[in-house]
């Protein structure tokens, strides 16, 4: 079986349509496929309506959150969309996201940059506006080549020029909301470090002990030695270890099922899970 666990639709800051996802994950050869948008699941209908026969669909989010000032993204899988007490908080992470963005406009402007709220919003779309959306803008206007080239201190990295702070969830406040909505909880590529500040492997192991589920090694973002280090680290807390591409259509260069996860992990992800299970396609529209 190949099973990616992590990948965006223009739900949030991707590039394909929910429906295209799905296609596009079973072009690729994929058997399992998570739709995990940025704060929001207002991508699952349409996937769920397109799925195609043989590719089984995890609904999932990648919940933004902020631990001793450093940003970091906790993956949430099968959990029930409509538990009052996750909704809210994502509904609250959602809704910062726009004066957000134009803040950081705001002082694009200020350094000379002519980016607008129309061009960022023209490009989010119907989806939740991100960084990466203004990062796509500043692509378009010439300002650097490509949207990594945007996420450095120069402009949109965390602490960067132009960066500006949204609410984000406290990671162990996250773990009792997904477990609270049936959910298993993994900590997204938690070595990134050219994303900015990384969270400290005793703070890892404190979350492990608040009943996180895994961690996700297997990343464009890590490289071997990351990757070394992580799996030792997963085997000491007795967490999972996840595999994905953190596919976002053409605003990454990596492709669909580049990284995968162990079937193994993966049924183990569906046995912890109880507010929500994989759908297997049929054959979409």
């Amino acid at each position: 079986m190949r099973i990616d666990l992590h990948c965006h639709s223009t739900a949030s800051d991707g590039t394909d349509t929910p429906a295209e996802l799905v296609r596009n994950a079973a072009a690729a050869g994929l058997d399992v496929v998570a739709l995990t948008d940025h704060d929001t699941t207002r991508g699952y209908a349409e996937a769920l309506a397109a799925l195609p026969a043989g590719l089984t669909l995890v609904t999932g989010a990648e919940l933004s959150c902020r631990l001793d000032g450093v940003s970091m993204h906790m993956l949430a899988y099968l959990f029930d969309p409509e538990e009052p007490a996750l909704l809210a908080e994502r509904e609250l992470v959602r809704d910062d996201r726009v004066p957000r963005a134009k803040a950081m406009i705001a002082k694009l402007n200020e350094l000379g940059v002519p980016v607008t709220w129309e061009q960022v919003s023209r490009i989010a779309g119907n989806g939740s506006v991100g960084r990466p959306h203004v990062a796509s803008a500043l692509v378009e206007l010439g300002v650097v080549p490509t949207v990594s080239d945007a996420f450095t201190p120069e402009w949109l990295a965390d602490g960067g020029r132009a960066f500006v702070e949204k609410h984000e969830t406290d990671p162990f406040e996250a773990i009792r909301l997904v477990k609270g909505a049936g959910g298993v909880a993994v900590f997204a590529h938690p070595a990134a470090a050219k994303r900015g500040r990384t969270v400290p492997e005793p703070r890892i192991a404190e979350l492990a002990a608040a009943g996180l589920d895994g961690i996700e090694v297997d990343h464009m973002d890590h490289d071997a030695d990351a990757r070394t280090r992580l799996r030792g680290l997963a085997a000491e807390l007795g967490l999972l270890v996840t595999g994905s591409s953190d596919y976002h259509g053409s605003r990454k260069t990596v492709a669909l099922g580049e990284y995968t996860t162990d079937p193994e992990v993966y049924g183990e992800i569906t046995r912890r899970a109880t507010g929500a299970f994989p759908v297997p396609g049929t054959g979409g529209a």
